[in-house]
């Protein structure tokens, strides 16, 4: 009798009334639906982690970022990352992150893009290259991929950098996005938005190209070299840890190589009408590969491990592997899906 109520305790609740002799069943909870890797859910997610990632970091290190665009601007004034907080501090609290919100959005859309397009544009080489050659090629597949995703995250950044620039470095130009935006139409054009276009390109495509394929290259090496047991057997808090890692060392040569392009951005940002070749010469070569690089290199380090982490940690939570270590799943089955 005993062992007859156990058992039925493990079936499906069921009720019955004698009135209409209909059964009532309570199904037991199901289980949550799994992301399907290279599905329409599994490029969102990437998209969402992307999108929280850059903003957040990017908006975390706004006081680092406006010493180092006012580094670039005005040497004269803030001769060096001390005395460029001196002076932001003048300011108040508020001077230290002036300009944080066009920063959060402007590098959340960029984030979206970069990581999603990203993860698409890496499944779909890897799909033409083959297995094989994926396996011989997967470092300019990693170039590839990420070269593409960053001709369009740009696009959806470059207004919102062209204001924050603007705001950060010009005093009294405006007090953040709503009249930033309205003022620089007003004194720019519409044009105006997309004139620091190529020299964003030239400064984030080499940094996005180095960012993703030394970070996947960076990690398989740190699994392959450092950790004493392959990637699924790792708890996820150190593959998270391995993720920061990789992360920091790609973010460091990601500042040494995009720099020069940086300068110019700030520069022709800043000033109404200046071009590439005024840059130069106020600059001159040295000035643009060294001026504000340090804080850079510090600024870019912390921002791409902290980025790596946090886009990682959101494909935790969603119930997806973390980035790199292995090669992408099923590659030639052809079942990408935009």
């Amino acid at each position: 009798m005993k062992g007859d109520f156990i058992s039925s305790l493990e079936e499906p609740l069921s009720f019955s009334t004698a009135a209409t002799d209909h059964n009532f069943v309570i199904s037991a909870p199901a289980k949550p639906r799994k992301i399907e890797m290279y599905s329409t859910e599994y490029y969102a997610a990437c998209t969402i982690g992307g999108m929280l990632s850059c903003g957040l970091t990017h908006m975390a290190v706004t006081p680092l970022d406006l010493v180092k665009c006012n580094m670039q601007i005005d040497p004269a004034k803030y001769k060096s990352i001390l005395s460029g907080f001196g002076v932001l501090l003048e300011q108040g609290i508020k001077g230290f992150f002036k300009g944080w919100v066009p920063t959060l959005l402007g590098y959340s859309a960029q984030g979206a893009c970069k990581f999603g397009f990203y993860e698409f544009f890496k499944k779909h080489y890897a799909d033409l290259a083959g297995p094989e050659n994926f396996s011989k090629y997967k470092t300019l597949i990693y170039l590839a991929g990420s070269a593409s995703a960053e001709v369009i995250a740009d696009v959806a950044l470059c207004p919102f950098e062209a204001v924050k620039v603007r705001v950060q470095t010009q005093p009294g130009f405006a007090r953040g996005l709503s009249d930033g935006f309205s003022n620089f139409l007003k004194s720019e054009g519409a044009p105006g938005f997309y004139k620091g276009l190529l020299p964003l390109w030239g400064r984030q495509i080499p940094y996005t190209m180095m960012k993703f394929a030394c970070f996947e290259t960076v990690v398989e090496l740190i699994y392959k070299n450092t950790v004493p047991k392959p990637k699924s057997e790792c708890s996820k808090a150190m593959q998270l840890g391995v993720s920061f890692a990789g992360g920091y060392i790609a973010g460091v040569l990601c500042a040494v190589v995009s720099h020069p392009a940086d300068n110019l951005v700030s520069f022709l940002n800043n000033a109404k009408d200046a071009t590439v070749s005024d840059a130069v010469r106020k600059l001159g070569l040295w000035g643009l590969f060294t001026r504000g690089l340090p804080l850079r290199i510090v600024m870019i380090g912390t921002l791409t491990g902290a980025q790596w982490g946090m886009y990682d940690a959101f494909k935790v939570f969603v119930g997806l592997p973390t980035t790199g270590g292995v090669a992408p799943a099923a590659v030639g089955t052809g079942n990408s899906k935009a």
